[in-house]
């Protein structure tokens, strides 16, 4: 009667050979086309490397006031923009600015990262539901698997540093820019496409001047759950080499520094705030300039 105690599985040798060929093969595809795949990812480091080197190399107050106007820009609210400088500067305070915009360069280059694949792979979903139907459950497993899963593959491809955290990080943070995309622009009013085709537009020009300009609202949110996400990945990163707010609390864990620890995780709630209310107040905007614009 073993078996209804005990599930049915496979032999133990039989797993066992089944888990090495998976590994070997792994490992194999690592040696064969590590290096090209390290070259291929040489730009975007590039990118990286040079954000990073903006924003801790340039001079706090200009910093501060660039990110500033960016907030102004955004929300049109001195409130959020006295918030923004006030976050920053008590991060500042307590000497943990050089860490923060190292922190702040990452998510800006996932972010970006981001949009550029998410918005295209976003809208050919809106275009095909057989291709949606095909995506969905990727995206599923990519915001379902374990954060730490992530960084196996990218480290045994590319080694410790910082294009596989960043790698891992958008791996990790994407899937909600790739869906609110989709949705926004199934959302359009079917009557304004239709409207749209009467007047002989495109299906290039109904994407650009229509359902874009009316997705916009939801695709900032996409934009925002993004930025929350990467956040929230910045810590795990920090295990692979991603330098920021993550090392110090990764460091508090291992020796048990609770100020280290809180301090700095304070910091990364601080810039999860600032993201989070200037991206939805921006997108606030847009929402009421499309209602003024269409009633």
């Amino acid at each position: 009667m073993d078996w209804l105690t005990q599930f049915p599985h496979m032999d133990d040798d039989s797993l066992r050979a089944l888990k090495k060929a998976i590994d070997e093969g792994f490992r194999g595809f690592t040696r064969a086309y590590g290096d090209t795949i390290e070259a291929f990812f040489e730009p975007l480091q590039f990118f990286l490397i040079q954000s990073e080197r903006f924003m801790t190399k340039t001079p706090w107050p200009i910093i501060l006031v660039i990110i500033a106007l960016v907030a102004w820009f955004a929300s049109r609210n001195w409130k959020i923009v006295g918030g923004c400088v006030a976050t920053l500067l008590l991060i500042g305070y307590f000497d943990m600015w050089d860490d923060t915009m190292k922190t702040i360069s990452m998510i800006f280059v996932c972010t970006v990262l981001s949009i550029a694949i998410g918005i295209p792979i976003g809208i050919a979903m809106s275009r095909s539901d057989r291709f949606q139907n095909i995506v969905n459950p990727i995206l599923d497993v990519m915001q379902t698997m374990p954060s730490f899963v992530y960084l196996i593959p990218v480290v045994m491809l590319l080694g410790i540093g910082k294009v596989p955290g960043l790698i891992a990080v958008v791996i990790y943070a994407i899937p909600p820019m790739i869906r609110l995309t989709n949705l926004g622009i199934r959302l359009v009013d079917k009557d304004v496409l239709e409207a749209a085709d009467a007047f002989g537009s495109s299906a290039w020009q109904k994407l650009k001047n229509v359902q874009m300009p009316l997705a916009l609202p939801t695709i900032m949110a996409g934009i925002n759950q993004t930025i929350m996400m990467a956040l929230a990945m910045v810590v795990i990163a920090s295990m692979i080499g991603v330098q920021g707010l993550g090392q110090p609390v990764l460091k508090a864990i291992a020796n048990q520094y609770f100020t280290l620890g809180i301090f700095n995780g304070l910091a990364i709630v601080g810039i999860a705030i600032i993201f989070d209310r200037v991206s939805q107040a921006y997108g606030h905007r847009l929402q009421k300039h499309r209602e003024i614009i269409h009633g």
